[in-house]
């Protein structure tokens, strides 16, 4: 078997890593030789196209499922490139999930038994139907699902595995968002197309429909529609049409519908390259997590899952509290966006000192006006780089007990994690949507004087690869 990059290989799937890869080894004349493959489940025989080759191993991508595993199950849902294990039994996601974390951390981490450290594996309350939020997209080339082929259509789903510039029509229920609303979104597209205004040309990039971008609040069971779409043709678009369909279709569920303009040639939904219009309804809905409120516009961060959400922050609030004289010294929500975790903590734990940290001004804007809709005192908000924060706030020096970090999926960059240890915390809460790159902090950690006391998995994302990951360190 040969692994040059472009080569199609049908392959048996052994086993499972982290970020939903499956492995194929092969036995080769130089010794073993490995190959991932996104989104492959063990047992599966696949076919897949090698696009990186390296000395002892190889990336491919998955074209086929020409046979399937045995631990698969149907399900009555449509199935999505982004719901790849949707078909695999609960706990078996969660067992190759947990598996793949504990080979990171001794591989990358260089921890010799995790098994030793970790103290909960905490599943999501909702397994099926838990996002709050998805993006359609439209493209005049479809990929036909029963006939495996590109045709030239009025296409409106998701992006085929593997590809840019073709959808698949999403007819039913994904199982992963809105059971209504997926189930009525080729009644959306029959009437989009009847307009004659053409879906997006992604290789051509022009065209009039772009997204469909839909959020849900789980505590109202409202839903927010924005649609995105260039300005050429726009006055032709009957926007008061599309709201009486909108209407028609989910009644008081509507909370609103926004119209905006993208003429970017990127293809992404970003709402901040053009106008944006509030056609019907308001532009934003609310959400409620551990009893607070937290309003959400089309463009705020929020968590996908708000549900395992909570009981994500109910155990960073157990490590960032238990075992600590919390009345002597301050927590520190670092990064801290909106304020979330912050308010939370300060809810929760009233004697406590908490201060949000982050260097994006408008970031801070935020948290105030979201500790006042909760009427939180006590909590403080610094618009600070994390590197000049004590210079600039000396009055806290010496005085941080904790750290919670919860930084993007890329990591903390190493300078601003030595900044972090300079701090000189007691205990660090790092919470990671990725733990590839947490193993690696983790080594930065440990030569910076700080050690695990123990580690919990979240599955925040289920039928995915990901996993979200919750480390305490004591100094």
């Amino acid at each position: 078997m040969k692994f040059k990059k472009g080569t199609i290989l049908e392959l048996e799937i052994h086993d499972f890593a982290y970020g939903g890869k499956g492995i194929h080894r092969a036995e080769t004349e130089s010794g073993r030789y490995v190959v991932f493959v996104l989104n492959a489940i063990p047992g599966q025989i696949v076919r897949a196209k090698v696009q990186k080759k390296r000395k002892k191993y190889a990336e491919a991508r998955l074209l086929q499922v020409i046979e399937k595993s045995p631990l698969e199950k149907e399900v009555p849902f449509q199935r999505i490139s982004g719901a790849p294990y949707i078909s695999l039994p609960i706990q078996k996601q969660h067992e190759f999930k947990q598996t793949a974390v504990f080979d990171l951390f001794k591989k990358i981490a260089k921890i010799e038994n995790p098994e030793a450290l970790f103290d909960a594996f905490i599943t999501s309350p909702n397994t099926h139907h838990y996002r709050n939020k998805m993006e359609y997209s439209f493209s005049v080339i479809r990929h036909d699902l029963e006939n495996d082929q590109e045709v030239d259509d009025f296409g409106l789903g998701f992006k085929r595995t593997g590809t840019w510039w073709k959808v698949e029509n999403l007819d039913n229920d994904s199982g992963m968002f809105d059971e209504q609303f997926e189930k009525n979104l080729h009644m959306i597209r029959i009437w989009l197309e009847k307009t004659g205004l053409s879906a997006w040309h992604p290789p051509k990039k022009e065209g009039f429909f772009r997204h469909l971008v839909v959020r849900k609040s789980f505590i109202d069971n409202q839903l927010l529609i924005n649609l995105v779409t260039s300005s050429s043709g726009i006055d032709q678009f009957d926007k008061e049409g599309f709201k009486n369909l909108l209407i028609d279709i989910f009644g008081d569920r509507l909370a609103g519908y926004i119209h905006s303009v993208n003429d970017d040639v990127a293809d992404r939904a970003k709402l901040d390259q053009g106008p944006s219009t509030l056609v019907y309804g308001k532009d934003r809905i609310t959400e409620k997590i551990l009893e607070l409120d937290f309003e959400i516009s089309m463009q705020s961060f929020f968590q996908t899952n708000p549900k395992s959400a909570e009981v994500l922050y109910s155990k960073v609030i157990q490590y960032a509290t238990e075992n600590n004289t919390i009345e002597d010294s301050v927590i520190m929500d670092l990064f801290c966006g909106t304020g979330t975790i912050g308010q939370l903590i300060a809810s929760a734990v009233e004697s406590a000192e908490v201060i949000g940290v982050d260097i994006v001004p408008s970031a801070i804007e935020n948290a105030k006006k979201n500790a006042e809709l909760n009427r939180i005192n006590g909590l403080k908000w610094f618009a600070s780089d994390v590197g000049k924060f004590l210079s600039e706030y000396p009055e806290y020096k010496s005085r941080i007990g904790t750290i919670i970090i919860d930084p993007p999926r890329a990591g903390i960059a190493p300078k601003t994690l030595q900044k972090i240890i300079q701090l000189d915390a007691s205990r660090i809460v790092y919470v990671s949507c990725n733990p590839a790159t947490q193993a690696r902090d983790i080594v930065e950690l440990k030569e910076g004087g700080y050690q695990i006391v123990k580690f919990s998995l979240i599955d925040q994302f289920p039928h995915t690869g990901h996993i979200e990951s919750i480390v305490l360190f004591e100094k």
